[in-house]
C-alpha cells in the first residue's frame, strides 16, 4: 500500500487522465475507491483570438499575443470555451475526494496538462503525479502505489515552447496576411517543413533529363563433361578500358552529371556507342576475371519509436501520420501496446524477456541469441523515460490472440513483428561479387559484374523485413544466386542488350520520407511531427498526389517571403538549434525568460531597436537569437506583388491572387491589361511550363462577345469562371453595384451539352431567361417555373421543388406533364440506396467500415455516422483509405454545425418585450412573457457578438 494510500484509508480518490477511453480502461484496474475522470486533452491554454482576452486586459498592447512581453513574457492562460463544463465537473468531483492523482501522459506536454490542472482546481486536498507507459493492470497499479511530484523542469520547458509558438505565429502570420493572402498562418515548424517541400519541388523545375546507357549481359558457363546443364547469370557493364560507365548514381539533382563524376572521367555512354559496343562485343570470349565472396551479416532493426513507426505504417500498410498516430492511440488506451510518443528504442527487462520467450516458442531456441539485445538511441535529448513502441504486458499477445480486426490489428501485428524481431539473431550468409571480362573486336577491354547474395540462415528476417522508401529498392531478404565460377573459368555471352535509362527528378517527399528528413535534421520533435504534417494540408500549402506531398503555388509565395525577409526563422541550422535551446531549458542548463528576450527582442535584449542589426540581415545578428519584432515592425522592403510573382518563361508570369493562381501575359501596349488564365488548383508546380501556360491563356476568355439583346440592348457575353463556363449581359456604366438600388446582372450557368467555343447569342438568350414560366396550376393558383440550379434542373411551384431529369426539359416541359410530376407523391429519400463507389476498410477511429458514396452534393466518404464531402483535389477511383481517414477526423473535430441566432429575429423579440412591458394595462400572462423574451434577446444578441469577434482572430 501506498503512503498515501495509508494516510487516506477508506479515502476517495480522484484519478484525471486525458481522455476518455483512457478513462473507461483504467477505471477497470482501480477498486471503487477510485473515481477516474478525464480532462479531455488541455483544460487551459492561450486566449485564442480576443474574445477569449479577459476584458481586465483588453486595453493592455500585449493582450492579442497572450503573453506579457513587457513583464518578463508571462503568458495569459484562460480556460478555453468547450472545457468549462469539464472544468466544473471534475471541481464538484474534487470537492468530494481526499485526494488527487494527475495521471496524465509522462512526456513535456503531459506534465503540463497535470500542471494546468493543479492550477485551476486548486485542490486543497495531496495531488500525486501518477505515471505510467502502458495501460495493464500492474501497471496502473504500480503506478498508483509510485506516485512522484511534478516536475516543474518539463513544465518550464513546455510553457517556453508554447509562447515561443505563439510569438512566432500571431507575429509572421499577419505578415503574410497583409503580403500574399488573408487567413494564412506561420508556425516554428510547420513553416520549415513547407519549406523543405518547396525547395524538394524547386529542383524538380530546375531538373533537365539525360540519358546514359549501358550493356546487360547473360553469361552461361560452359558445360564440363558430366554436367546436367550450363548455368546462366546477368551482369551489367562496369568499365571500358579501365573507365567506370555512368550509372543513375554519378547524376545530380538537376539530372545533369555530377562534377566530381565528370573529373574522374566517368564514361557516359550514348545510345549509338552502347549498340556499337555491344556489336563488337558479339563473338568476344569472355572469361571470369575474379571471384569475391565475403560472410554477409545484417543485425536487427531497433525497437519502433514515433517516427520509425509512422515511417514503416507508410511503406508497409499506407497510412498517414496522422492515421498511424490516432490507430496507435487506441491500442495504447486499450492496453495492447505501451506509449506511442517515445524517441526511445529502450525496451525494459520485461519487454526483453517476454520477447526472447516468444523467440524460443515460435521459432525455437536457434534463433535466440545468448545475450539480449540492446539498442542505443539516435535521437539527441530522447525522452529515456519511455519506454520503445512495444506490446503491452509481461507476455505479449500474439496478434490472433488479440481479437482485434481492421487497421488496429494490422499495426499492432507490424509492433509486435518488430518488437520480438528484435530480439532474434542475425541474419547471416555471403555475398559473391563476379567480375567477367573480355576484348572486343575493335580492340576495347569490356569488364562486366554480377552480385549475388546467399542467405544461410534468416535469422531475425524470419519474423521481420523493414520496409524501403525506393520502391525499386532490393529488400534484405531476398536472394540472388549465381552459379559455382572460379576465376579464368570461359564463358559464353547468351545475349548482349544496350539499354537506355533517363535521369529521373529527384522524388517527392511522402508523409513517410519528410518525417524522416525533418528527424535527420533535428528539426521539432518526432511527436509533433503528424500533427505538422495535417497542419501544412489543412492550410492548403501543400496537397496529395497519391502519396507524394506537392506543393501548392502559395506556398511558393508564402515561402519565398519568409527566405528573403525572415530568413532565420526558415533557417533548417537555426530551427534545430532553438530545439537545441528549448532541451537545455528542460534540462535546467538555460534560463527561459533571458532566452525569449533574446528571441523577441535581439541580442541586446530589450525594446529598443539596434539599427542595421536583425533587420538588415535577416533576424541575423551573429547570434542565432535574432530580434523577431524588429523584422515584423518594418514592412516597407516587403513588395506584395513581388513575392507573389515567379517567371514561367516567354514573358508569362504566374501570379498567386487572392482567389487562387493565375498566370498573366503583359499586353504591349503599357495602358491595356494583359491577358490573364487562372491556373488549376490541383497542378503541380514542376508541371506549370510556358507552353501549358500559353495553352491556358490561348483558351477562350472570359469576354468573348455573343451580340446584343434586342429586348434590353445590352452586350451579352461569354466567360469562363472558376467554377465553370457561364453567360452574362454586360450592364451599362455608372449602374449601382451596391447599396439599396444596386443591380445585379442577369447570369446563368451553359447547360452540360454547350461549350464556350460554340454558345451562341440564342442560346445565351434561352439560359438568361430562366426561370421559365412553365404555367399556373389551376387547383392553387400557384406558379410553376423551371429552371437550372445548383444541384440541376427543377421545377418550383410556391415552396415545393421537384428535380428534372434532363437540362433539356426547362425548355420543354408542358404544364400538362409539370402537373403531373406534381400528382405524384414527392420522394424523400426513399428511393433504393445506391451502392457504394468504392469501400475503403475499418475506421481507426470508430472501427466502422468507410466507404464511397455518391450524394446529393457530389462523392463523399461515411463511416455510417460521419459524412465528409470529398475534396477538389480527391477523386474517387484513387482516394486512399489513409485520405478518407483524414477527412472523416477532420469533420469529427468540427462537430456539428452551429445555428446561429437570426440577428433580425433577435431584435423583434427585443422590440416587442419593450413595447409589451410599457403597456400597463396587458393582462399579467403577457406582462409576465415580456422578461423573459428581452432577456431571451440580451443572450442572444451577446453570443452572437462573442462568436463574431471569435471568427475575426486566426492564428
Amino acid at each position: 500500500m501506498s503512503p498515501s494510500s495509508e494516510t487516506t484509508q477508506g479515502g476517495r480518490r480522484l484519478v484525471i487522465v486525458e481522455s476518455p477511453a483512457k478513462a473507461k480502461t483504467i477505471k477497470g484496474y482501480l477498486g471503487p475507491d477510485y473515481v477516474v475522470e478525464a480532462s479531455v486533452g488541455h483544460i487551459r491554454d492561450l486566449p485564442n483570438g480576443a474574445a477569449e482576452v479577459p476584458a481586465k486586459y483588453k486595453g493592455e498592447s500585449w493582450a492579442r499575443l497572450g503573453v506579457n512581453v513587457d513583464h518578463d513574457f508571462e503568458p495569459l492562460y484562460v480556460v478555453n470555451s468547450d472545457k468549462k463544463d469539464q472544468v466544473k465537473k471534475l471541481k464538484s468531483l474534487l470537492a468530494e475526494s481526499d485526494e488527487l492523482y494527475l495521471a496524465t501522459d509522462e512526456d513535456r506536454e503531459g506534465e503540463a496538462i497535470a500542471w494546468h490542472l493543479k492550477e485551476v482546481l486548486k485542490p486543497k486536498v495531496p495531488v500525486r503525479r501518477m505515471v505510467f507507459h502502458e495501460i495493464t493492470k500492474d501497471a496502473i497499479r504500480s503506478a498508483v502505489n509510485n506516485p512522484r511530484d511534478l516536475d516543474q523542469k518539463l513544465v518550464d520547458a513546455q510553457e517556453t515552447r508554447r509562447i515561443l509558438d505563439r510569438l512566432y505565429g500571431y507575429e509572421v502570420s499577419p505578415v503574410l496576411w497583409k503580403k500574399v493572402m488573408p487567413r494564412l498562418s506561420a508556425g516554428r515548424v510547420q513553416s520549415v517543413a513547407t519549406r523543405l517541400v518547396v525547395e524538394r519541388e524547386r529542383e524538380r523545375m530546375a531538373f533537365r533529363p539525360a540519358e546514359y546507357w549501358d550493356l546487360t549481359a547473360t553469361f552461361e558457363t560452359r558445360a564440363e563433361a558430366g554436367a546436367a546443364e550450363q548455368g546462366t547469370f546477368g551482369a551489367r557493364l562496369t568499365t571500358v578500358d579501365g573507365r567506370r560507365v555512368a550509372q543513375g548514381r554519378d547524376f545530380g539533382p538537376d539530372g545533369q552529371l555530377k562534377a566530381a563524376s565528370a573529373s574522374a572521367q566517368v564514361l557516359q555512354l550514348d545510345e549509338s556507342a552502347a549498340r556499337a559496343l555491344a556489336e563488337a562485343l558479339a563473338d568476344t570470349e569472355f572469361a571470369v576475371r575474379s571471384v569475391d565472396s565475403k560472410p554477409y551479416r545484417r543485425s536487427p532493426y531497433a525497437p519502433f519509436r514515433t517516427t520509425t513507426l509512422q515511417q514503416e505504417a507508410s511503406r508497409k500498410l499506407g497510412f498517414g501520420a496522422k492515421v498511424t498516430m490516432q490507430v496507435a492511440q487506441k491500442l495504447y488506451e486499450n492496453g495492447f501496446i505501451t506509449y506511442m510518443r517515445t524517441d526511445s528504442t529502450t525496451l525494459s527487462d520485461t519487454a526483453i524477456a517476454a520477447a526472447r520467450s516468444q523467440v524460443t516458442q515460435l521459432y525455437g531456441a536457434d534463433y535466440l541469441p545468448e545475450k539480449p539485445r540492446s539498442y542505443a538511441g539516435k535521437v539527441k535529448n530522447a525522452q529515456e523515460a519511455h519506454e520503445a513502441i512495444r506490446p503491452s504486458g509481461d507476455r505479449f499477445r500474439t496478434p490472433a490472440e488479440t481479437g482485434l480486426t481492421g487497421d488496429q490489428f494490422k499495426l499492432y501485428e507490424l509492433i509486435w513483428k518488430r518488437t520480438v524481431a528484435s530480439q532474434m539473431k542475425d541474419a547471416v550468409g555471403r555475398s559473391v561479387t563476379v567480375r567477367v571480362g573480355g576484348r572486343s573486336a575493335d580492340g576495347r577491354d569490356a569488364e562486366f559484374s554480377a552480385t549475388g547474395k546467399i542467405i544461410t540462415f534468416h535469422g531475425f528476417l524470419k519474423a521481420y523485413v523493414e520496409g524501403a522508401d525506393d520502391p525499386d529498392a532490393e529488400l534484405d531478404d531476398r536472394e540472388r544466386r549465381l552459379p559455382q565460377v572460379d576465376e579464368g573459368d570461359p564463358l559464353g555471352a547468351r545475349e548482349l542488350t544496350a539499354d537506355g535509362h533517363s535521369t529521373k527528378p529527384p522524388a517527392r517527399y511522402t508523409e513517410a520520407t519528410l518525417v524522416k528528413e525533418l528527424e535527420e535534421r533535428e528539426i521539432g520533435r518526432p511527436s509533433t511531427y503528424a500533427s505538422i504534417i495535417s497542419t501544412i494540408l489543412d492550410r492548403r500549402y501543400v496537397f496529395k498526389k497519391g502519396t507524394a506531398l506537392v506543393p501548392s503555388f502559395l506556398s511558393f509565395a508564402v515561402v519565398g517571403l519568409l527566405e528573403k525577409h525572415f530568413g532565420r526563422l526558415v533557417d533548417y541550422d537555426f530551427t534545430a538549434r532553438m530545439e537545441d535551446d528549448l532541451d537545455r531549458i528542460a534540462a535546467g542548463d538555460a534560463e527561459s525568460v533571458p532566452w525569449l528576450r533574446r528571441f523577441y527582442y535581439g541580442e541586446n535584449g530589450t525594446a529598443e531597436p539596434v539599427p542595421g542589426s536583425a533587420a538588415d540581415s535577416g533576424n541575423g545578428d551573429g547570434d542565432h537569437l535574432g530580434g523577431l519584432k524588429e523584422l515584423v515592425s518594418d514592412l516597407g522592403a516587403i513588395d506584395a506583388k513581388g513575392v507573389s510573382s515567379f517567371p514561367v518563361g516567354e514573358g508569362i508570369v504566374l501570379r498567386v491572387g487572392r482567389y487562387g493562381p493565375y498566370v498573366e501575359e503583359p499586353s504591349e501596349d503599357p495602358e491595356k491589361p494583359g491577358r490573364r488564365a487562372d491556373v488549376p488548383d490541383e497542378l503541380p508546380p514542376d508541371e506549370l511550363t510556358a507552353a501549358y501556360a500559353r495553352e491556358l491563356l490561348d483558351q477562350p476568355s472570359g469576354e468573348r462577345e455573343l451580340g446584343t439583346d434586342p429586348e434590353t440592348g445590352r452586350p451579352v457575353v461569354a466567360k469562363t469562371g472558376r467554377y465553370g463556363p457561364y453567360v452574362t449581359e454586360v450592364l451599362p456604366e455608372g449602374t449601382p453595384k451596391t447599396g439599396k438600388n444596386a443591380v445585379k446582372p442577369r447570369t446563368a450557368s451553359l447547360f452540360t451539352s454547350m461549350s464556350l467555343d460554340t454558345v451562341t447569342l440564342e442560346d445565351a438568350l434561352r439560359l438568361l431567361s430562366q426561370p421559365r414560366v412553365v404555367g399556373t396550376d389551376p387547383e392553387s393558383g400557384e406558379e410553376i417555373t423551371a429552371q437550372n440550379g445548383r444541384y440541376g434542373p427543377y421545377m418550383k411551384r410556391g415552396t415545393d421543388s421537384r428535380s428534372l431529369e434532363t437540362e433539356e426539359q426547362i425548355f420543354s416541359i408542358t404544364l400538362e406533364q409539370a402537373l403531373e410530376i406534381y400528382s405524384k407523391p414527392k420522394q424523400r429519400g426513399r428511393a433504393a440506396a445506391k451502392p457504394p463507389l468504392k469501400e475503403l476498410g475499418t475506421d481507426p477511429t470508430t472501427e466502422k467500415p468507410v466507404v464511397v458514396k455518391d450524394g446529393r452534393f457530389g462523392p463523399y466518404v461515411t463511416d455510417g455516422e460521419t459524412n465528409a464531402t470529398l475534396r477538389r483535389d480527391d477523386e474517387v477511383e484513387s482516394i486512399t483509405a489513409e485520405r478518407a481517414y483524414e477527412l472523416l477526423a477532420e469533420k469529427r473535430a468540427k462537430g456539428p454545425a452551429k445555428k446561429k441566432a437570426p440577428a433580425k429575429k433577435a431584435a423583434a423579440k427585443k422590440s416587442t418585450a419593450k413595447k409589451t412591458a410599457a403597456k400597463k394595462t396587458t393582462a399579467k400572462k403577457t406582462a409576465a412573457k415580456a422578461p423573459a423574451k428581452k432577456t431571451t434577446a440580451k443572450k442572444t444578441a451577446t453570443k452572437k457578438t462573442a462568436t463574431s469577434k471569435g471568427s475575426a482572430s486566426a492564428e
